[in-house]
């Protein structure tokens, strides 16, 4: 990822390749200063805010939305106002996620919500696989509509980024969000898929491209408590409702070959008939 991070004077007699400083995030309604006509797409960035972890139990407490637009190249080129909805719980507030009055005898404007959520061609959200299933579940009316991962479909830390968390990736494109601001995790989503990765090519481009790829969501039933180890370094995760490992591949040939050598054909020979492999694409990716 290209460093945008630069400064001249901030401390004046130190080297300028030696100091970084962050600018606070400010993205205008309007055309940006990148990119071309004509319009190839619209995008959305969707974040929540809910009591807490658990998509059966827990609700929103806040959703962010944020359109943009992009061209061919998938550099964005206009930006939307930003827009924030919050709604009271009706269960007690954890933690510190949204003051108690900001919230208290607020609802969602549902259909306003899923208009504008809606309308995009793509949405996406850092940690789509959590922030899915909560819209999905507020707003029926856009359930089945593609989306992207801000994390899974570029690969941060595969490119050499030390985290993948938000706010980190932010910083190395030199900008920091104020938290106080409602819709500052949408804007700096909106930000980090504008900046440049090593190939020059936008975040954007790289999360359409990866996004776009049908998938396969493998479940190795039967799986020996043995090769539990193999499989969390393989990148499975334990599904306690199913009783079963998991984890979406886009290679299936290559992970019908591991699993054959390593889990239903190795020393400690699983019991289950085989994996199965489920389809996915980006309309049905990151859905509960």
């Amino acid at each position: 990822m290209r460093n945008g991070l630069d400064a001249k004077s901030a401390f004046p007699g130190t080297p300028a390749a030696d100091q970084r400083v962050l600018h606070r995030l400010s993205l205008a309604t309007g055309p940006t200063p990148e990119g071309a006509d004509p319009v190839a797409g619209v995008g959305v960035v969707v974040a929540v805010k809910t009591t807490g972890l658990d998509h059966a139990s827990d609700v929103v407490l806040e959703l962010s939305a944020r359109r943009f637009t992009y061209d061919e190249d998938h550099v964005i080129t206009r930006l939307d106002r930003p827009y924030v909805w919050h709604q009271e719980p009706g269960q007690p507030i954890r933690g510190l996620a949204v003051s108690p009055t900001l919230v208290e005898g607020t609802s969602i404007d549902r259909a306003e919500a899923a208009k504008v959520i809606g309308s995009a061609n793509i949405r996406v959200a850092h940690n789509a696989m959590f922030v899915r299933p909560f819209v999905d579940e507020l707003l029926p009316a856009i359930e089945g509509m593609s989306w992207a991962c801000s994390i899974e479909d570029i690969g941060w830390q595969e490119r050499g980024c030390e985290s993948s968390k938000l706010g980190w990736i932010l910083s190395q494109c030199g900008y920091f969000t104020d938290p106080e601001v409602s819709h500052a995790e949408v804007d700096a989503g909106i930000q980090i898929l504008r900046s440049r990765l090593e190939t020059g090519r936008t975040a954007l481009a790289i999360l359409m491209e990866n996004g776009s790829r049908d998938g396969w969501l493998v479940r190795a039933f039967g799986a020996s408590f043995h090769v539990r180890g193999l499989l969390k370094e393989r990148g499975y995760a334990w599904n306690p409702t199913m009783k079963v490992w998991w984890k979406e591949v886009r290679d299936r040939d290559a992970e019908e070959a591991w699993l054959d050598a390593h889990v239903y054909g190795g020393h400690y020979r699983s019991t289950g008939q085989g994996a199965d492999f489920e389809g996915v694409t980006w309309s049905s990716r990151y859905a509960r």
